[in-house]
């Protein structure tokens, strides 16, 4: 009885016994962010990935920093107005990731932009956008 009476509670009082606990979120910046859709040679979409660049001065072009597959359609890019960017926010093991950029674009093409960069920067020489785990997820 003691325990129903408990439940109550909480729910009256808007509480869950694990609402104290909110995810952090980590927010990162990029240069551009590239929406891509890898289409096959009907034109059918295969999937959807996101490319996170950053503007190398030196070499005057664009170099992946990560890449992220679209699970879900609220991993898209939204326009935010206030300031003016593009960010993409997901879950990942328990904190919310967020990527923001002044600028966004996006392709459709038969070839994988992230690792058609690979020949221009290996991902060994890649600046991580996380410090805790590795960028890439298996395709």
């Amino acid at each position: 009885m003691y325990v129903l009476q408990s439940f109550a509670t909480w729910l009256v009082l808007g509480v869950a016994p694990t609402a104290t606990t909110t995810p952090s979120v980590t927010t990162r910046h990029v240069d551009l962010i590239e929406l891509n859709h890898y289409i096959d040679e009907e034109g059918r979409e295969v999937f959807q990935q996101l490319v996170f660049y950053d503007w190398s001065k030196s070499y005057k072009r664009f170099h992946v920093r990560a890449w992220r597959l679209i699970k879900h359609p609220s991993q898209l890019p939204q326009r935010r107005w206030a300031p003016t960017m593009y960010q993409c926010t997901w879950r990942d093991e328990g904190s919310i990731r967020q990527v923001q950029s002044p600028s966004m674009r996006e392709t459709w093409t038969q070839e994988d932009p992230e690792r058609a960069n690979r020949e221009l920067l290996p991902e060994s020489q890649r600046v991580p956008l996380w410090d805790d785990h590795p960028e890439t997820t298996s395709r």
